[in-house]
């Protein structure tokens, strides 16, 4: 009987301090019910994925790109560091992907390869030929300058903006093909330095991915 006495005591006591620490833990955040988030690399393939460009591709893709591109003759033997103006990536897809985040990823890639290779010129088309926010800027702290409004370094002239040697521009192909069984998704991405007094195609670079899924997913 003491036996059973002690017995009971001990389950009450460890009852009690299972309740007070579940008690603790239970007064953080909650995740609701579900999947939890799960924080990964942007090279990799996660649960939620689709047919269409996903990080892992566009990762595996401007990396490609940016070794090619600082690999070809007219980079690695210019006289001088070449000067690259960036065009927007057109996309042909069925998918509705942010185009810049191909061409900045290629930039920032190849600026932190590059060690002095190759400049980037601080301007960019946009889709419809108007210039940008930042082309706008540039325009007006130069017009500034030669109004005599503010002054250059050193008294110096206002600077007109450099020209480009090359334009970077890319474009994304796709075939898509749905069935009762699921769905596939070809995506071509092609890549073009082109010479800006030439007009000569100097190097041109492609990457193809294909798949496939029972489901279509929504893409924003």
């Amino acid at each position: 009987m003491k036996h059973l006495f002690h017995t009971s005591l001990k389950f009450c006591s460890g009852s009690i301090v299972c309740s007070l620490l579940l008690g603790c833990a239970s007064t953080g955040v909650k995740n609701p019910s579900g999947v939890p988030v799960t924080e990964m690399k942007a090279d990799e393939r996660g649960f939620v994925a689709g047919t269409g460009v996903e990080s892992q591709d566009l990762v595996a893709v401007t990396d490609k790109m940016a070794r090619k591109i600082l690999s070809i003759d007219q980079i690695v033997k210019a006289q001088g560091t070449p000067k690259v103006y960036l065009l927007p990536v057109e996309n042909n897809t069925r998918f509705p992907i942010n185009r810049d985040l191909f061409l900045d990823r290629i930039r920032a890639q190849l600026n932190e390869r590059a060690t002095g290779k190759v400049r980037f010129l601080a301007r960019t088309a946009s889709a419809d030929g108007s210039p940008q926010r930042i082309m706008q800027a540039l325009e007006r702290e130069r017009d500034l300058k030669e109004s005599g409004a503010v002054t250059s370094n050193a008294g110096q002239p206002a600077a007109q903006f450099s020209g480009a040697d090359f334009l970077l521009t890319g474009k994304l192909g796709s075939l898509t093909t749905r069935t009762s069984r699921g769905v596939s998704d070809y995506i071509l991405y092609t890549f073009q330095l082109i010479d800006v007094r030439t007009t000569e195609i100097v190097w041109e670079g492609s990457e193809e991915i294909k798949k496939q899924g029972l489901e279509d997913a929504a893409y924003r």
